[in-house]
């Protein structure tokens, strides 16, 4: 009795299966290498990673503990109060991102490097599925050529660090499945519904992958399917699932769109692309660059893809299309106005080649394409290695070549070839797809390690939570008294993003929606930034801290700094609307306080006996003094770094002369606080304050006495989306603001962001669609005539690979 062979889906699955272990596997392998967290004592969290994902994970870890200050719309942690859900869209809707929540939150770092893991070999599961969907083949090796995808350079060595850009690598494979069924007219409905997931989860990353899947479509309707009338009609139901996918992700879309478009304007950048020997060099193992094409895929599979024009097996359009479609992508990523339509229309700032992934994935679905009608002879892999060593003879020229590159392609090469010749012998199957998986498994480890040691050698890197994170986070927990007062993180920051990774409601905030009206208003009160502004640092001022509340204050050597400050809701008398100085943040702080509490110097650079003294000199890079006191560093390094306004220590006269240890900056200021009408003007504000104050998920509610005209100011950023009291609100000096007439005694403000409605409309609309759609292929289904034995009847000249369980 013979054995049932393992169904085609069966096959998928295993192919998928292995795919997963061996990129795991590689990526794991390789970070302990390199002896990065957490296999090792070097920090793993490389610039935005620390200073901006891991944080917003942990801000997701308190949401889903029931511990976050604020909700999904907004979030009081942050920049004194920011829109939320523009973040979310951008770096927490992925489906892996909850899993953070399984973890303890000290092991925040752990959790979103298991996560990150998990979606590399998510995207290797679904390239190895999209493979056997294609066109039938080998199980093992669809799980080889899919785990190479995952293992492309741009993800071991970019998207390792830019955990939702690996989004883009699951939804590449995905929305090129979705193509298929489009192809063969199935599943319209969950395909619609797959491209609304791959577009919430990281909707910049999903644009590129879809327009590399619309790419693939074209070639694979070009090659299946006759007619201009059929080709049309294709490429109809797979536009019409992709829209619809993308109107349904429009409640978390649209808002983001607008928020990007009202955050502080970032680096614009002219597009200049790199050399070709540079770009050829990214093709080979163990090459690092951050602004060059990390297309590395895999000795093997490049070798099947430059056999490719030359495999007989394979008919010559079928050839011709593919290997045109690789080199025709690789062009575009080096004219300017091909590369500005795969980033939106705006070079990015940072690696301007995001969309390389695309080409990883076309580059294996062609090489799967020639694998999957035979193995190419002896010819054909011969003189796809010598493509490969034309490739490498070009790189050369190439600083980023080296040693290691030079001997994993090379050995690999070997190897590939002689593994992909052997397959065509029944008793050598076995060992020569484990000599390819092994030199995957070793090529992939080896550029994961190298990338790690080029990023950990130029650029920043973070702490991951240690004993100063837990110390920091206990003293803010203990101080904590939201929302009579907050508690700031202060400086100097673990990272940009303390309030959401230490706790309390700080000033600081970091994100690439950072909206353009905190961070003018925080700097015209002398606030420092990174990131070209979109890092706003928290303001270490007492006449600040009066302003925004802030009753609790973390020092550098852990202990709390406590002050008696007005509620979140103050209110100002009637007066003609005040506007800010430039260059003035003395003189801003108070105006926003509404009291004069700073006096100029007796003499140059000497504040009179008993004041505090404040230097503001946003450009300066150096150490500054008082005359016998400590120096302390202001971090001005224009453009990129603004300097804070910095308390240099109380006044003891002419003996506390200001110091620059170096030249001094052409613009400073030195003002001298009186903490004596400081204290007074404080008083003022809580005996005029609202009271009873009620702060919800996305709003906040007061009392303020009858007859108060005026003006009532809640100490938030004036962002879009406030309403109060049922109108849009006011501003008063960038912050929040309510008209008072004397008649009103209650402030209610509620947050909304800005196109949170239109969106929500949009996919209500589109959810119809998806419901039509299922009732008219079922009623199609019903009226479909019947063959033998009650089966639907098969359509003549139906293609042999359509056949394939998707």
């Amino acid at each position: 009795m013979s054995t049932p062979h393992p169904s085609p889906r069966r096959h998928s699955l295993f192919g998928s299966a292995l795919a997963a272990l061996l990129t795991a596997a590689a990526v794991c392998t390789g970070d302990a290498v390199a002896g990065v967290f957490p296999y090792g004592p070097r920090h793993r969290s490389i610039n935005d990673l620390g200073n901006q994902f891991v944080p917003f994970h942990a801000h997701l870890w308190d949401m889903l503990h029931g511990r976050a200050r604020g909700g999904l719309l907004f979030n009081w942690q942050s920049g004194y109060g920011t829109s939320f859900l523009p973040d979310f869209g951008t770096y927490l809707t992925s489906p892996f991102a909850p899993l953070v929540g399984l973890f303890p939150r000290e092991d925040i770092d752990l959790a979103v490097y298991v996560v990150t893991v998990l979606k590399m070999a998510a995207a290797a599961a679904a390239m190895a599925w999209l493979l056997r969907t294609v066109r039938r083949g080998p199980w093992w090796a669809a799980g080889l050529l899919a785990a190479s995808y995952a293992l492309c350079g741009w993800s071991v060595i970019e998207a390792s660090y830019n955990p939702m850009w690996l989004d883009g690598l699951i939804a590449f494979p995905v929305l090129c499945l979705t193509g298929e069924w489009a192809l063969r007219g199935r599943r319209p409905a969950v395909g619609a519904l797959l491209v609304c997931l791959c577009w919430t989860a990281n909707f910049y990353t999903a644009y590129m992958a879809t327009l590399g899947a619309a790419l693939v479509l074209v070639v694979r309707v070009v090659l299946t399917r006759e007619g201009v009338r059929e080709r049309l009609r294709v490429v109809g139901r797979a536009a019409g699932t992709t829209l619809l996918g993308i109107a349904l992700a429009s409640p978390v879309l649209v808002p983001l769109f607008i928020s990007s478009g009202q955050a502080y304007p970032g680096l614009v950048r002219e597009f200049r692309p790199v050399s070709w020997a540079d770009t050829f060099a990214r093709l080979l193992p163990a090459t690092y660059s951050f602004s060059s094409p990390a297309v590395f895929v895999g000795t093997g599979t490049l070798l099947l893809l430059a056999a490719l024009p030359f495999h007989r097996a394979v008919p010559r359009r079928v050839r011709l299309w593919w290997a045109g479609l690789a080199v025709a992508v690789l062009v575009s990523f080096q004219w300017t106005p091909t590369h500005l339509a795969w980033h939106v229309f705006a070079t990015p700032n940072g690696s301007p080649y995001r969309q390389t992934f695309v080409l990883a994935g076309i580059v294996v679905i062609a090489a799967w394409t020639g694998l999957a009608a035979g193995l190419p002879g002896p010819r054909a892999l011969a003189a796809g290695a010598g493509v490969l060593v034309a490739v490498a003879l070009w790189a050369s020229g190439s600083e980023l070549m080296g040693g290691w590159a030079y001997g994993l392609f090379g050995g690999g090469l070997l190897i590939a070839a002689g593994a992909w010749w052997a397959l065509g012998r029944r008793r050598l199957v076995l060992p020569a797809a484990g000599l390819l998986a092994l030199v995957l498994i070793g090529q992939g480890a080896a550029t994961t390690a190298w990338g790690m040691r080029g990023k950990l050698g130029g650029l920043d890197d973070y702490p991951s939570w240690g004993a100063e994170h837990s110390a920091r986070a206990g003293a803010l927990a203990g101080a904590e008294g939201w929302p009579a007062y907050r508690t700031d993180p202060s400086r100097p920051a673990l990272t940009g993003n303390d309030p959401m990774l230490l706790g309390g409601e700080g000033g600081a905030y970091y994100s690439s929606h950072t909206p353009e009206v905190f961070t003018r208003t925080m700097v015209a009160l002398g606030a420092g930034w990174t990131s070209r502004g979109r890092n706003v640092q928290s303001i270490d001022n007492p006449v600040t801290d009066a302003v925004f509340a802030v009753g609790a204050r973390l020092r550098p050597d852990g202990t709390i700094a406590r002050a008696e400050v007005p509620p979140l809701i103050t209110t100002r008398p009637p007066g003609p609307e005040p506007s800010y100085a430039e260059d003035a943040p003395f003189h801003n702080q108070e105006l926003l306080l509404g009291a004069r509490v700073y006096e100029d110097p007796v003499a140059p650079g000497v504040c009179r006996e008993g004041t505090e003294a404040y230097l503001w000199a946003p450009e300066y890079n150096a150490y500054a003094r008082l005359t016998g006191g400590p120096g302390f560093r202001l971090d001005g390094n224009a453009p990129r770094n603004r300097a804070a306004v910095q308390r240099l220590g109380v006044s003891r006269g002419a003996a506390s002369a200001l110091r620059f240890d170096s030249a001094p900056p052409p613009r400073w200021t030195l003002a001298c606080l009186d903490r004596a009408k400081l204290a007074q003007a404080s008083a003022r504000l809580r005996a005029t304050a609202a009271t009873g104050i009620e702060v919800g998920s996305s709003g906040i509610r007061a009392t303020v006495a009858p007859g108060t005209k005026g003006t009532a100011v809640l100490s938030s950023p004036a962002i879009a989306g406030w309403t109060c009291n049922g109108r849009p609100a006011s501003a008063h000096l960038g912050l929040v603001a309510v008209p008072l007439d004397g008649r009103t005694t209650t402030v209610d403000c509620s947050f909304r962001p800005p196109g949170l409605l239109p969106g929500a409309a949009v996919a209500g609309a589109a959810l119809l669609v998806p419901a039509v759609l299922t009732a008219w292929g079922a009623l199609r289904r019903r009226r479909r005539p019947r063959g033998a034995g009650g089966l639907p009847a098969v359509a003549a000249g139906t293609p042999a690979d359509a056949s394939v369980p998707a």
